[in-house]
């Protein structure tokens, strides 16, 4: 069993911050890669920021220097620390996870790679 728990969506204005969270169980654990997606109405799945188990990260051109992706192993739970945001931010945002392995950047960022998903959180940003 597996099961991935997304909290921390709302709604903000522009510039704003928020932090979502991702409790992690079962078997789930820090040798898994883990990562953040999203998905905008009539757009497609897109992937965020990701971070593997060795704790290095991978971010969407559209929010690299505003966003932060990082994990607690102790307490098996995922980040993503929102900077900044911008109305094309607004998306449910989804928490993943797959175990670890060696993959190119493509592979890392894509959704098809992640075998487990949360049920996601809604983000909101108002002009």
């Amino acid at each position: 069993q597996a099961q991935l728990v997304e909290s921390g969506g709302g709604s903000v204005q522009t510039g704003g911050s928020l932090r979502l969270s991702c409790a992690a169980s079962g078997y789930i654990t820090s040798f898994y890669c883990m990562g953040w997606f999203r998905r905008a109405p009539g757009q497609e799945r897109e992937g965020v920021a990701v971070i593997a188990n060795d704790e290095t990260t991978n971010y969407a051109d559209s929010v690299k220097g505003r966003f932060t992706v990082s994990r607690d192993n102790a307490k098996n739970t995922l980040y993503l620390h929102m900077n900044s945001l911008k109305p094309e931010d607004t998306a449910m945002y989804y928490c993943a996870a797959a175990r670890a392995s060696t993959w190119s950047l493509s592979r890392r960022m894509a959704a098809s790679t992640y075998t487990y998903w949360g049920q996601g959180t809604q983000v909101t940003v108002s002009s």
